[in-house]
């Protein structure tokens, strides 16, 4: 396991999913619930989460490498025009019932639910699968995505709002998007002289 590929996908995930609906819903449900709960919830939806994109990017990977290095610079345009146009994922239509109860199992089940489903197809996922991809070493990418993910969360959990107050939202999303940039361009340069 390279330590190098896991902090190169720790910070470029990180930063993607800062501005996602995932960490806004992570801070509704930790506002409501106990930060515990919810976070264990939050965290197996996303182990999950990472294991379908480790799959899908090793999937993306049986093809040549110069067209893994196209497909992926492609994607990495793709996701920072998301971030910069659409502000990082939309904030609706992604509400779970609330658990009837506060126990632990309802509560983590609620936020897993909610969590698995917003980020089926997500960007990040997306990214994870590419840089599953273009790396080879799923258990780097898979640990400093899910490490990543679950960092946001925790964030969001426990003090989303302080962060917004100090780092305005569009800072995060611009360099989230400058990050994706340049990979895109270190990918589509690899793609085009081989």
């Amino acid at each position: 396991m390279s330590l190098t590929v896991a902090v190169i996908t720790f910070g470029i995930v990180f930063l993607a999913e800062l501005p996602d609906k995932t960490a806004l819903a992570s801070l509704m449900l930790g506002a409501k619930y106990r930060a515990s709960h919810v976070f264990a919830g939050i965290a197996a939806a996303f182990a999950l989460q990472v294991g379908i994109a480790l799959v899908a990017g090793h999937l993306l990977s049986l093809l040549p490498q110069r067209w893994v290095e196209g497909v992926t610079g492609v994607l990495f345009l793709a996701g920072a025009a998301m971030l910069l146009f659409h502000g990082g994922g939309d904030e609706d239509g992604h509400a779970a019932k609330e658990p009837s109860s506060n126990g632990f199992w309802k509560v983590a089940g609620a936020s897993f639910v909610v969590v698995a489903v917003a980020e089926f197809g997500d960007l990040t996922q997306i990214m994870t699968a590419n840089l599953a991809a273009k790396y080879a070493d799923p258990l780097a990418v898979g640990l400093g995505a899910w490490l990543a993910l679950c960092a946001v969360a925790g964030i969001a959990i426990l003090g989303g709002q302080k962060l917004l107050k100090h780092v305005p939202m569009k800072v995060i999303i611009r360099v989230a998007a400058g990050v994706m940039i340049l990979m895109a361009g270190v990918s589509i340069v690899r793609a085009v002289t081989g």
